[in-house]
């Protein structure tokens, strides 16, 4: 009797063994596909293809598959060793990221949905009738693809009731003005500068941070859109074809800005013309009264009464470290203006702005009033004076002309300059040569992040004194030891380490 008591407990803990060990792995695997998917906004394709980093898909998806089942076909005993490093490496891997899996509510769901199957498939296997069929199956991860199939569907369900929801709100605010706005790039800006200048005198929401994809509207405008709201400013992001258009015609805008477009996120778009043509998207909004598209779109105005260009009208432009003059021909007068803000890439989005808030009634003075107390937007040539030092930060500003731009303020500057960039992220091997000559005659010291352009920064790089980073943590002491009183450091653009 005692002997098989012992048997029986020793069978029960066997099976939970193999129970506790599977789960573990398929749940480490499930851990690593929603950080990727997490971060390309959870669209396959572009998880697949696009991927920054395709030998973490190696290492973290693919090798551990392929060990589990040369294993299984060699010896099933050496499994628990997998079992056990695989999730030890994984979360070494997790420690070493900037941007780690983020616990939303779809991510709940998914594990939520995955605990489901693991538990059921491992009750199916276990009834079986086969010795050990747990480690003889070769579906051991099927209750991995089972839970993505289901949280996809779930989510695409909960998708379109919530844009049931959001087109409810939109329509339930009487005399709401939608402005939408997109660009390759200074979408943000532009949101925050517009919003300035209109909250003087009307009621104004705009979008939080980065938010500009057609289910982070949705969301937004779900949970926090006030129900007062004159005038609602969103913008509007892709990496596709047709990701503008859905979002123009779910917002229907009556106003649409379309900013610079530049070869910003060009491996998705493979060229010039299919970004313009996304972007141009924007104006099919069926309530669209008003659109003002930026010179470098190439639109015949003359093709559509209600489309105005911008960015010809601008000069005498003047910036350095304390501001940004400049002025603008506004009908047959030249206005002046003058900002806080650092860079002259920025009259080019306040002149988009100018030009709607003139549509929308303000008066020039109003405008050039507002435009005077304009803060700088988070991170977009954001100065800071620490120990001696002049620090800007410019780590969202990620285009070509933008950091040139930045680049020529900062050669105004007549002490040692210290630059930090990636470069270019998402753009051409060209784009980035060209910025680096530009970096190479400003800068004494550049501090290159990130693999994904060092060796073309390096390789360009040849007067200044340059040091190539590929972990980032390592920056505070580099610049403790390569910078001093009286430098001017430039945070030119970021990248999060999986790309």
């Amino acid at each position: 009797m005692t002997a098989l008591t012992l048997q029986s407990i020793m069978h029960i803990f066997f099976i939970a063994l193999i129970f506790l060990t599977h789960a573990t792995f398929v749940f480490a695997l499930g851990y690593y596909i929603l950080s990727a998917m997490q971060w390309y906004s959870y669209r396959p394709l572009r998880t697949i293809f696009h991927y920054n980093k395709p030998l973490w898909h190696l290492l973290f998806f693919i090798l551990p598959l392929a060990l589990y089942y040369f294993i299984l076909f060699y010896d099933d005993g050496f499994l628990y060793y997998l079992f056990i490093l695989y999730p030890l490496a994984l979360l070494f891997w997790n420690s070493k990221l900037d941007k780690p899996l983020q616990f939303t509510k779809r991510v709940k769901r998914f594990f939520l949905f995955l605990s489901i199957t693991i538990l059921f498939a491992d009750m199916l296997f276990f009834l079986s009738p086969k010795q050990y069929p747990f480690l003889q199956s070769p579906a051991v991860v099927m209750p991995l693809f089972i839970a993505i199939f289901v949280s996809f569907l779930y989510e695409k369900i909960l998708f379109f009731y919530y844009k049931y929801e959001a087109g409810r709100k939109l329509k339930s605010i009487k005399n709401l003005r939608v402005v939408a706005i997109t660009a390759s790039y200074g979408k943000t800006s532009i949101k925050n500068f517009l919003y300035h200048i209109l909250s003087i005198k009307y009621n104004c929401y705009k979008t939080p941070r980065s938010v500009n994809t057609i289910m982070g509207l949705i969301q937004d405008i779900n949970t926090t859109l006030p129900l007062n709201t004159q005038i609602y400013i969103a913008e509007a992001g892709a990496r596709e074809s047709g990701d503008i258009s859905e979002i123009a015609e779910f917002l229907e805008p009556d106003i649409a800005i379309i900013g610079q477009i530049g070869a910003q996120h060009i491996e998705y778009f493979k060229s010039l013309e299919a970004i313009r043509d996304t972007k141009m998207e924007l104006i099919s909004s069926p309530k669209l009264l008003k659109a003002f598209i930026h010179e470098s779109l190439n639109v015949n105005p003359n093709e559509d009464r209600r489309i105005s260009i911008f960015g010809h009208e601008i000069n005498s432009i003047e910036a350095d470290l304390s501001g940004t003059r400049f002025s603008m021909k506004i009908g047959r007068k030249t206005v002046e203006f003058q900002t806080k803000l650092l860079g002259s890439f920025n009259t080019v989005n306040l002149a988009a702005c100018v030009h709607a808030a003139l549509y929308l009634g303000l008066k020039i003075e109003e405008i050039q009033k507002a435009v005077n107390s304009v803060n700088s937007v988070e991170h977009r040539l954001q100065r800071i004076d620490s120990n001696g030092k002049i620090i800007l930060d410019d780590s969202f500003n990620g285009n070509f002309e933008g950091m040139k731009s930045s680049y020529e303020l900062v050669k105004t500057y007549e002490g040692r300059k210290v630059l930090i960039t990636p470069g270019i992220v998402e753009s051409t091997k060209e784009e980035n040569e060209k910025l680096a000559r530009i970096m190479d005659k400003v800068f004494d010291v550049i501090i290159i992040t990130g693999s994904v352009n060092a060796q073309i920064l390096s390789q360009t790089i040849s007067h200044a004194h340059k040091i190539v980073l590929s972990d980032k943590s390592q920056l505070t002491t580099v610049l403790a030891q390569n910078t001093k009183a009286g430098d001017l450091i430039l945070f030119s653009n970021d990248t999060s380490t999986y790309m």
